[in-house]
């Protein structure tokens, strides 16, 4: 998501939702670790006493902000994005197109907010982690309803999970690279590969239905 701005953020007047959309932003910005009780309190406007009538602790506002972002992913990411084109193999590069928007607004600076959280949060956090899992497997599966559209252009031992994990893989890598490279470039080239491998799969198939 973009870097809320007045235009943009909607009007936000309840007070956990204040407070989940500060550590969304927030955690997005500087991390879990990164960022403060301090710092949650000053951006939400609220203070200590109505953070703890919500939430019991930190690590209980993260998994607020991990669940909204499972039911955030298809209204906010891949509706629109399949908003854009009927065509199957397009919707998935639109979806990374998505992404690509993500990084130039936020010049290279923040990345995937769910692939900072992963490498972040200590894997003996099991409820963040299982949350975290639960929004990947979402968008692999919203790439795998493309996939499976597709499965007569592709080699008929194509493993649509496989393939739909490869592309949240391209995608989590390229994001990743441009933010530490400080350039789009890096996730453009990524794409640009995964575009060639959906050829090549298209290509094979043609090849052995002809050699048939």
């Amino acid at each position: 998501m973009g870097k809320a701005t007045k235009f943009s953020m909607p009007k936000i007047v309840n007070t956990r939702d204040r407070l989940v959309d500060s550590a969304r932003y927030l955690f997005w910005e500087r991390g879990f670790a990164g960022t403060s009780m301090a710092d949650l309190l000053t951006h939400a406007g609220v203070n200590s006493g109505s953070f703890y009538h919500f939430f019991e602790s930190k690590e209980a506002l993260l998994r607020a902000v991990l669940e909204g972002y499972i039911q955030g992913l298809r209204p906010m990411v891949v509706d629109p994005a399949f908003a854009r084109t009927d065509e199957p193999v397009e919707r998935i590069f639109a979806i990374l197109a998505g992404y690509r928007e993500r990084i130039l607004q936020t010049d290279c600076k923040y990345g995937c907010p769910l692939g900072r959280l992963a490498l972040e949060i200590h894997p003996e956090n099991r409820p963040a982690h299982k949350l975290i899992a639960k929004n990947f497997q979402g968008w692999i599966g919203a790439v795998r309803e493309c996939v499976e559209q597709i499965k007569h252009r592709l080699p008929k031992n194509t493993d649509p999970d496989a393939l739909s994990t490869y592309v949240l893989a391209v995608m989590e890598g390229g994001v990743m690279l441009s933010r530490y490279y400080g350039s789009v470039e890096t996730f453009d080239r990524s794409v640009r590969q995964l575009h060639e491998h959906f050829r090549l799969l298209s290509k094979a198939r043609r090849g052995r239905a002809k050699g048939h």
